[in-house]
């Protein structure tokens, strides 16, 4: 039990590192982010909210004690790992390392939080 305590304090811990540095990277350097966004065919109105949900979601997973919302928060990360990785191949711009970091951060992180239950 000890070791899965710890595999999911340091999955969770370096999937919010990683969330805090993206919304960081929203928020700071704007343009580059727009560029990318603009490359997928994303608006670019949506990066500012997706910073902001990217945030709210690391603390609905560290705080939250309502498990439908905590839920919630991990397949809203999915989904959003999931398309970015599907977006940076079908964009050829071999960035896609970080979204298979990312689900494996976050699948690691819910099961070991499902197996603490």
């Amino acid at each position: 039990m000890k070791a899965i305590r710890i595999t999911y304090y340091i999955a969770t811990g370096l999937l919010t590192l990683l969330m805090l540095f993206s919304a960081g990277m929203y928020f700071f350097n704007h343009e580059e982010v727009a560029k990318l966004f603009t490359n997928f065919g994303y608006p670019t109105y949506i990066i500012y909210p997706y910073a902001i949900l990217k945030i709210s979601g690391i603390i609905v997973i560290w705080f939250a004690g309502n498990r439908a919302l905590k839920e919630w928060a991990y397949s809203g990360f999915f989904f959003a790992f999931l398309l970015a990785f599907f977006a940076h191949v079908m964009t050829n711009d071999g960035e896609q390392g970080g979204a298979i970091v990312a689900i494996i951060l976050l699948l690691t992180s819910y099961f070991t939080n499902k197996k603490l239950q």
